[in-house]
């Protein structure tokens, strides 16, 4: 598995300022969207949260988000050095994500830029 870069998880009261922030800051327009009751915000290599504590609590469970060409290819290589596929792989709007646990007991999003397979 080949990891092309990561994502920086960040949780915030009010998304529309933080993404204002982000975006000067980088320069990068933000990619938005939802997922269950949280927004986010995807700005360069920052992705702003927001939204009921109670989800957002479980979000804070993943320590990183991790970029790979194909998560396919990073579950298999997961699940072969030992770690726990907890969810996914599955469609995001930006591609697919998984989440599995590592067996030292941290947590992390892996994420490819590929279309959900149609069917």
């Amino acid at each position: 598995m080949q990891i092309i870069g990561s994502t920086l998880r960040i949780y915030v009261a009010d998304l529309d300022a933080a993404a204002d922030f982000y975006e000067r800051l980088t320069g990068a327009t933000a990619l938005r969207f939802a997922r269950g009751g949280v927004s986010v915000a995807a700005v360069s290599c920052f992705l702003l949260m927001s939204g009921p504590e109670e989800e957002i609590d479980v979000l804070r469970k993943v320590a990183a988000t991790i970029a790979v060409e194909d998560v396919d290819e990073a579950r298999a290589a997961l699940t072969a050095a030992g770690a726990a596929v907890i969810a996914g792989p599955v469609a995001t709007p930006v591609g697919r994500n998984l989440i599995a646990a590592h067996p030292d007991g941290s947590v992390f999003e892996y994420v490819d830029q590929k279309a959900a397979a149609a069917g």
